[in-house]
C-alpha cells in the first residue's frame, strides 16, 4: 500500500474526510444567503417608502398653502363682498387654463380703495412699472397632466367641487388631492359633482326643495350627454 492510499483510509476512518468532501454549489454561493436576506430587507424598505411617497399628503400637496407675495384674502373678497370667481379668473369657462389676474385687474378697485395700504405697495409698483406680480400658483398639476377648465365648467362641475371652500381663506390652500385616482373617482362617478351651469361659482349652492344632489346630477348628466372619459390619453398627451 503505498503512502497516499493510507491516508485515504486514515481519513476516511476518522470522518475528515478532506479529501473526499463533494461541493454540488461552489463555495462562494455559501453568501448567498446573506446578499437574499439584505434584499429582502431592501426591497421591504423600498416599497414602505413608495407606498407612503404615493399616498402622503405632502405628495398629494394637500395642505400646501404658500404665502403669497401679496396677502389677498379670498375670504375678504369672494366671502364678504361677493366678488364672483370670473371676474378675476376671466379665461375660466372659455380656456384649459384659469388665468392669474393682471395686476390691472386689482387697480380696478384699489385706484380708489386702499390706496395707501402698506400690503398693496407691491400691486402699486407692479402698475406703475409693468411688472408682474410673481403669485405662487398652489393648484399646480405635473406637467404631463392635462386639464380643461373650460370643459368642466360647461358640464356644471363647480368650483367648490375642486378647490374647496376658497371663498373661506384668507390663505388659499389646496384642500383636495387632485391625485389620478381622485380624478379618474369623479370620471366614473361625476353626478354628485354636477349642478346647473349658472351655480358653478356658488360656493353654497344646494339643489332647490332638498333635492339629492346625485339625482340631480344624474338627470343634468342625461340631459347634457356627459361621458368623461377613462382612457388615459384624455389627460396624459
Amino acid at each position: 500500500m503505498t503512502r497516499n492510499d493510507n491516508e485515504y483510509q486514515q481519513g476516511a476512518a476518522s470522518g475528515s474526510g478532506t479529501t473526499t468532501d463533494k461541493f454540488v454549489f461552489p463555495r462562494w454561493t455559501n453568501r448567498l444567503r446573506e446578499i437574499s436576506a439584505v434584499a429582502a430587507l431592501g426591497g421591504l424598505l423600498y416599497a414602505v417608502v413608495l407606498i407612503y411617497g404615493v399616498f402622503s399628503p405632502e405628495n398629494s400637496a394637500m395642505g400646501y398653502a404658500p404665502v403669497q407675495p401679496v396677502p389677498y384674502s379670498h375670504a375678504l373678497h369672494v366671502g364678504e363682498l361677493g366678488i364672483d370667481c370670473r371676474y378675476c379668473h376671466t379665461s375660466v369657462e372659455t380656456t384649459a387654463k384659469a388665468n392669474i389676474p393682471p395686476t390691472a385687474t386689482c387697480m380696478n378697485c384699489h385706484s380708489h380703495v386702499r390706496t395707501e395700504s402698506p400690503k398693496l405697495e407691491l400691486v402699486r409698483q407692479s402698475a406703475k412699472t409693468g411688472e408682474p406680480i410673481p403669485w405662487i400658483r398652489v393648484h399646480d398639476l405635473p406637467d404631463f397632466v392635462y386639464f380643461n377648465h373650460a370643459g368642466h365648467i360647461q358640464s356644471g362641475v363647480g368650483c367648490v367641487s375642486c378647490h374647496g371652500r376658497i371663498d373661506r381663506m384668507e390663505t388659499v390652500t389646496q384642500v383636495k388631492p387632485l391625485t389620478m385616482g381622485w380624478c379618474l373617482g369623479c370620471h366614473r362617478n361625476p353626478e354628485p359633482n354636477l349642478r346647473p351651469r349658472e351655480f358653478v361659482t356658488d360656493m353654497e349652492w344646494k339643489p332647490a326643495d332638498g333635492a339629492d344632489p346625485a339625482e340631480l346630477g344624474a338627470r343634468l348628466r342625461a340631459e347634457r350627454g356627459i361621458s368623461p372619459s377613462t382612457d388615459c390619453a384624455t389627460c396624459h398627451r
